[in-house]
């Protein structure tokens, strides 16, 4: 059972960051595709699939933010990365802003994956 849970989840992160980058591109020069309905809805599905087999995934291994570092890392690097993904989508900032959130979004998207990986916080300096 852990194995689909995990494999759901890593289905999710793709799904999630490969709309967030359609998104974002979207953004850049197609904006009138950002209003269609399954452009609003569908991120929330996939993303509440994504968190759902991450808490089960804890719970599962018993590993908590928290308590494992990585995971600590992980979950405040996340808020990072949902704020700054509503920077970069949310229509009437500045141009120029919302491209840096989107840019800086995926690094700190890249971050969690590798912190992921590695299970260390810290995996770019080691």
């Amino acid at each position: 059972m852990y194995n689909l849970i995990k494999t759901i989840h890593i289905s999710s992160v793709i799904l999630s960051f490969g709309l967030f980058s359609l998104r974002g591109l979207w953004m850049l020069n197609a904006p009138d595709h950002l209003r269609r309905r399954w452009v609003r809805i569908l991120p929330h599905v996939i993303d509440t699939v994504l968190l759902a087999s991450a808490v089960t995934l804890a719970v599962m291994s018993q590993q908590y933010p928290g308590v494992e570092p990585w995971l600590s890392a992980k979950v405040i690097a996340l808020f990072l990365y949902i704020a700054l993904g509503m920077i970069a989508l949310k229509p009437g900032r500045d141009r120029r802003i919302r491209v840096l959130a989107w840019v800086i979004a995926m690094l700190v998207f890249g971050y969690i994956v590798g912190t992921a990986v590695a299970r260390n916080p810290a995996w770019l300096w080691t």
